[in-house]
């Protein structure tokens, strides 16, 4: 009876944080019951796992990984970046400190964005990097691993051209890797072209929105157009999203439009994430909704987006979204007032 007994509480504590759905506005937790450290991050698939990635501001930690199967349930992997990470040069000369040399402090790994590279068998990340005290160093991070949730090594920051870099994404497309950031102190979106590496930078191949304050920048390719949903500046309050789309990345973005309410339903965007099924293609906005006086106390959003025929985008509000990885099909859900 004592054998039956353990092996009921051993199921079902596996099972006691199993979800199928995202709930928005709420905290989230691992398949241990941890609070999950994601914020500001990226969900790449590798195999038949997906990994979500983000920022972990936790004792000595900057960037955590986590993995799943279904996108809904998601075991705790690494704290893939921390304060002790090893460092190691490579042809850019860059800032190999992980601690602020000042005070011996932890600086701030914000936004990390991770993707494979297929010729070298490497995972690369690119992040914003700032001092732990102001945002005036607004420059990359670069770090690589072997393994999607293994122990990254540190590359450095670096100032792109000696330009700012802030807010930040990488988006790939038919073998090139692009990385975009908020420039000129938020003023500009600059956009580069990566080298085959993706340790470097190649060329800048365009600046948009001049003087128009857009951060948070998220990529998705619909068919053959191309979009970037943003965001404004207003600190750690949410404000009007905004997105335009282009028939080509090198080839420049048009006017803003508007999505969402005044507040994109109380969220900034972190990523959009591609769900392809076996039934059909899902596109999902998945932002942050901070908190600026308990930035631990900051919680998700996962938003379905509509793609309609004439380039216009609607995201979908919902207080939760039920999710089916393998069909691509997703449900969202609204709680009655």
């Amino acid at each position: 009876m004592k054998k039956i007994f353990l092996i009921l509480l051993a199921c079902c504590s596996v099972h006691l944080y199993a979800q199928n759905s995202v709930k928005n506005g709420q905290t989230l937790y691992d398949t241990d019951g941890n609070v999950l450290h994601a914020h500001g991050g990226y969900i790449l698939k590798s195999g038949d796992t997906w990994y979500w990635y983000g920022e972990n501001r936790t004792e000595n930690n900057y960037v955590s990984c986590y993995a799943s199967k279904d996108l809904v349930n998601w075991e705790f992997r690494n704290n893939i970046l921390t304060t002790d990470s090893p460092a190691e040069k490579t042809r850019v000369r860059a800032d190999l400190k992980l601690f602020n040399a000042e005070d011996n402090k932890k600086v701030n790994i914000e936004r990390p964005k991770v993707v494979y590279n297929e010729s070298t068998g490497k995972y690369v990340m690119w992040a914003h990097y700032e001092n732990g005290h102001d945002y005036s160093k607004a420059a990359i991070a670069v770090a690589s691993c072997d393994t999607p949730d293994g122990n990254f090594v540190y590359h450095g920051s670096f100032n792109p051209y000696g330009q700012m870099s802030r807010d930040c994404t990488l988006f790939q497309d038919e073998g090139k890797t692009y990385f975009a950031s908020a420039a000129r102190n938020n003023a500009d979106m600059h956009v580069y072209l990566l080298q085959s590496d993706f340790l470097n930078i190649e060329k800048e191949v365009g600046v948009w929105w001049n003087g128009e304050y857009r951060e948070a920048p998220a990529f998705v390719r619909v068919g053959k157009k191309f979009y970037c949903f943003n965001s404004g500046c207003t600190g750690w309050d949410p404000n009007q999203g905004q997105y335009a789309w282009s028939s080509g990345i090198e080839e420049g973005f048009g006017m803003l439009s508007n999505i969402g309410d005044e507040t994109t339903y109380h969220s900034q965007p972190a990523f959009i994430l591609t769900l392809k099924g076996t039934k059909k293609t899902s596109y999902i906005y998945v932002g942050d909704r901070w908190n600026g006086k308990s930035y631990h106390e900051s919680t998700y959003t996962w938003y379905p987006i509509q793609f309609n025929k004439d380039g216009t985008a609607e995201l979908i509000y919902c207080d939760e979204l039920e999710i089916n990885a393998k069909t691509g099909e997703v449900k969202p859900v609204v709680y009655k007032k």
